[in-house]
Parts: C-alpha cells; structure tokens; sequence
C-alpha cells in the first residue's frame, strides 16, 4: 500500500490517504511538541511520498500547529491539493464562556480565527472536537450547514462523541436537508478497543470514514515499552503512558513482539497496520514528533499481516463486553431456535416448545 491509494471518506467523494499526519506536535508550545524546522521536514516527508490528509486544530499548541501549516503552504504552495482538517471547540480564552464549545456564537468565532491562522479561505473538513452537553445538537448542526453553504467548510466530522448523540445529529441533518458528518474521530488501537461496542458500528452504519487518533496508544505501542524496558527509567512517572502500563497491556505489548519478530519488523508497525485493516477505518492519524518516528511510521504501509496473526492480536487484546452486548451474544438461540441466519448459527433453545400440543 502507498500513500497514494487514496480512500474516499466516508459516504462522500473526499479523497484521503490511508494515513493521515496529524500536527498536535507542532510547535514546541506545549513543552513536548518539534519546533518549524522539524515540522516542516515532516510535511515535506509525507507531501512528497504522495500523502494528502492533513489534520490540526484549533487548540494544538495554543494555535500554533496551525500557524505552522499556514504559513507552510503560504510560502510553499500547494494548499489546494490537501485535504486540511482541523477542528473546534477548545477554548483559547480562559474566562470566556462563548469561546469554547459548539454553539454557534462560538462555532462562528472559532472557524474566523481558524481560517486566519490557517491562511487559507475554506476549511476541507471541519470537526466537531468532543461533545458539547450544553449545546443541542441541532443548534450545531445548523450552525456547520451555514458554513458549508457559505464556502467556509466542505465537509464536517465529529470526534470524540457518543454514538447517540452522533446519530442524533446525522440525523437531523438528513431530516432538514443540512450536511451530515462524513467522518469519525476517536480513539482506536490494539491497546484501546472499546469503540468497537458502538461507535464503530454505528460508524459503518451511517456511512462516517473513521480516523483513528493514537494508534499506538501514546507511544505504548511504539516499542520502547515493555515488562523490562522502560526508556524514561523505571518508576518514573510518564503522562498518559504510566497509568496503562498494566499487565494487560505488557500482554497485548508482548503479542505484538512476536508478530513483528516473525515478520522482521517493529512493534509500531504491527501495530498501525493491524488498525489500518480494522473494518470501517479510512486513515489512522499519526502523531509523530520526528522525522525519523513519521518514517518508521509509515513503513506500516508496506505490512499485511496474516490472518493467523491478527486473529492472535484480536485475541490478547480482545475487549471486555458491556451491556447489552454481553446480553445479546446468548440470544441467538432464541430468535432462531436452531436456524442459521446470514451465517450466524444457533443452538435449539431448549425451552421452545417441540410440538404442536405444547404451544399455547
């Protein structure tokens, strides 16, 4: 696979590639993130390999990541043949009730200042970053229509939202003639699975593109983890890394290990291209904050792994069920008492009745 096998997302004509560079690193804003140099190089990197989805937003690195894109593609060219996505609802003002959220006071400020930054006149998908529970989702829906209508916005996407309230929302859209999302970012890797209860089928059932963001769990999947490796020293505190190290993880870690050792490869490259073959995924998001991390990355691009592999992959990483799909999962047996339904079997439930005489 190459960059340039391009995916449409969703139910839309967009074309993507099938890995997308995100820019939450760029900028050193934040205290963790490269400085233009190294940003540059990247975009460079993945540009010239054929990639064309880029994503951002509004609150990485205080508005920086998006100054660097802008002022990237300003001096450079070629802002017209990306797909720039970038996102709202973070606050930049503490204090500010209206410059955070999805209303649409604040969903209109947002998508000026963005565009600014940016530097550009038109946004090609713009998402929703995470739920609002202090908007109704209709009033946000409009609010995105209106900016679609006004050549400020393409395409719109919703990250980080329940499936109810997702579904809510597309449709109303479809009700009143307003643009539906395309699109669905959340969290999806080996480690973190639990999107696959709802949102993932609700995903494929609305015809939403899914990009996943952290694929490789925030670098616990990267292969610098491990029972005995621990590059920032052992008992060392690591946000967001720290509190996954757990033995459940070590498992699915050490599964991974095994896959890339038989295939001469590394643990973030089972890894992403296990994602990458995920049923309704469009374009995982890497987040890398150096050249040489975006290189390994897409080296994933080359990896198709065997079925025996992923089934031993899905297997030391398979989630817990929850309610009502731990329920669902015994009732087969009842609705089809014996019959096979688009290919799904069934045991005789033993309390149906055998006989005429026996039913009432």
């Amino acid at each position: 696979m190459k960059l340039t096998d391009y995916r449409t997302l969703g139910r839309s004509g967009l074309r993507v590639s099938p890995l997308c560079l995100g820019t939450m690193t760029f900028g050193p804003d934040w205290g963790w993130g490269c400085d233009v140099a190294e940003s540059h190089a990247m975009l460079d990197r993945y540009l010239g390999a054929g990639g064309n989805f880029i994503d951002t937003a509004n609150i990485y690195t205080k508005g920086h990541s998006e100054v660097i894109l802008g002022d990237y593609f300003s001096e450079r060219g070629g802002r017209d043949h990306v797909v720039l996505a970038t996102k709202f609802g973070g606050s930049l003002h503490p204090g500010d009730p209206n410059s955070g959220g999805a209303g649409r006071k604040a969903l209109q400020q947002q998508v000026e200042q963005s565009l600014r930054r940016l530097r550009t006149d038109c946004i090609d998908l713009y998402w929703m970053h995470f739920h609002d529970p202090h908007t109704p989702i209709d009033e946000t829906m409009r609010a995105l229509d209106d900016l679609v209508r006004a050549g400020k916005v393409r395409y719109i996407g919703v990250s980080d939202t329940p499936a109810w309230q997702v579904v809510q929302g597309q449709h109303e859209a479809i009700f009143r003639g307003w643009s539906p999302f395309v699109a669905l970012q959340v969290e999806y890797s080996l480690i973190e699975r639990t999107v696959e209860h709802d949102l993932l089928p609700m995903a494929q059932a609305n015809g939403l593109g899914v990009t996943p963001w952290s694929p490789l769990r925030g670098g616990l999947l990267s292969g610098k983890y491990g029972r005995n490796k621990h590059p920032h020293g052992e008992g060392r505190h690591v946000p967001g890394v720290s509190k996954s190290l757990t033995d459940r993880n070590y498992a699915i870690i050490e599964a991974a290990e095994a896959v890339a050792a038989e295939l001469g490869t590394g643990v973030a490259q089972v890894a992403l291209a296990w994602v990458l073959a995920r049923p309704g995924v469009a374009s995982p998001i890497l987040g890398a904050r150096t050249l040489a991390q975006l290189e390994g990355n897409l080296q994933a691009l080359d990896l198709v792994l065997p079925m025996a592999m992923i089934a031993s992959l899905d297997a030391a990483s398979d989630p817990a069920p929850i309610f009502p799909h731990s329920f669902l999962k015994n009732t087969p047996h009842v609705m089809q008492s014996g019959a096979t339904v688009n290919g799904v079997a069934s045991d005789l439930w033993p309390l149906a009745p055998r006989t005429d005489a026996e039913r009432w």
